[in-house]
């Protein structure tokens, strides 16, 4: 009679290491996926900060070269179609981050055709207001390039301790899936040509 309340003690016990043990994978699951949410947000805000120096760019060196209104207008459409592209970090899927890419991709491939017209004009290349803009263009950049790593690093951390057992097993009850990771544009694992 008296190994029925330690069989119950033992069970219970059992019980709730397997209940503390879940509740621990799930909410350590909860806390890396709320993190590559927030990192997106520092990835979007640095866009977002290239999106508002576009104008003040365009319109500087509207200024200057006003007969080259092709290209003025390629940077402002391809702006605004970055614009409006927009990824859900809860719904992190290789399609939409690709469809984000592709739009940021063509913004700047228009910036660097912007930056080849400024070449031809001396005199917007000695402005102030366009060295500043330029300045901040490019620092821009290398906070874009700095907050892709951080997140690539994030959706690592995510993706390793979703896959791993036994945390994958509360992950695909509780619905948890692999975050995408940002792709190298097209044509970047060739060397840039350089004559002289």
């Amino acid at each position: 009679m008296r190994r029925k309340p330690i069989n119950i003690i033992v069970i219970i016990g059992i019980i709730a290491i397997i209940a503390i043990w879940v509740i621990s994978a799930y909410n350590g699951l909860v806390k890396k996926d709320e993190a590559c949410s927030q990192q997106w947000s520092k990835v979007e805000s640095q866009y977002q900060r290239r999106l508002d120096l576009i104008p003040n760019l365009v319109n500087t060196v509207k200024g200057y070269a006003s007969h080259e209104k092709e290209t003025l207008t390629d940077v402002v459409n391809a702006r605004n179609i970055a614009s409006t592209s927009k990824v859900d970090p809860n719904n992190l899927t290789q399609e939409s981050l690709d469809k984000f890419q592709q739009s940021q991709a063509a913004l700047k491939s228009s910036l660097d055709r912007l930056m080849v017209v400024v070449e031809r004009y001396p005199d917007l290349k000695a402005n102030q207001n366009f060295l500043e803009l330029q300045s901040q263009l490019e620092g821009t950049e290398n906070r874009i390039a700095v907050e892709r790593q951080k997140f690539a690093d994030i959706i690592n951390a995510f993706n390793s301790k979703l896959r791993r057992f036994p945390t994958n097993i509360i992950a695909g009850m509780f619905g948890f899936e692999r975050k995408a990771y940002f792709a190298a544009d097209k044509g970047a694992e060739n060397a840039p040509k350089v004559e002289f």
